[in-house]
């Protein structure tokens, strides 16, 4: 038996990574297929507790530490229950959830090399130019250095 292709999809708490995880399980992970051609791997970059408090490091300031790191740790366990629950309410079975520190550009493109993955899934916030320029975009440097086919799932717009 071949061994599966491997998918790799970031997650994280925002409303596009939920639309690209669904509209995924929905359209590329057939679920009335009982041997799906890819396992799942669902990858979120948990940031740092330094990142995340936006603090420098001195007298005082680390007395914060512990509360942003159960804030985080209660932040991630949400993620992964969420994204495991949204995988079994569309009958996908068994997916890889990992949690990984760093930035979230470095961790998908690693995830891909280490799985050997052949696609990468990622949402997109659908930022400007400017917005992109000064915030970064994962979608944009995934499609410029993962080593495999990436699709940027957009949200579409709501009308007003």
């Amino acid at each position: 038996m071949a061994e599966k292709q491997v998918m790799v999809v970031g997650i994280d708490d925002s409303t596009f990574s939920w639309y690209a995880l669904e509209w995924t399980l929905d359209h590329l992970l057939c679920p009335a297929n009982d041997d799906p051609v890819f396992k799942l791997v669902l990858v979120y970059a948990k940031p740092s507790v330094t990142s995340t408090a936006g603090l420098v490091v001195g007298p005082g300031v680390t007395d914060a530490f512990p509360l942003v790191d159960a804030e985080l740790k209660r932040t991630t366990a949400k993620i992964v229950d969420r994204a495991k629950e949204l995988c079994t309410k569309k009958s996908v079975k068994n997916p890889i959830v990992e949690v990984v520190h760093g930035d979230p550009r470095n961790v998908l493109c690693d995830a891909v090399e280490k799985h050997h993955a052949s696609i990468l899934v990622v949402g997109s916030h659908g930022y400007g130019t400017l917005k992109r320029a000064v915030l970064g975009s994962v979608s944009d440097y995934c499609a410029h250095n993962a080593h495999c086919n990436v699709m940027v799932v957009k949200k579409p717009k709501t009308k007003q």
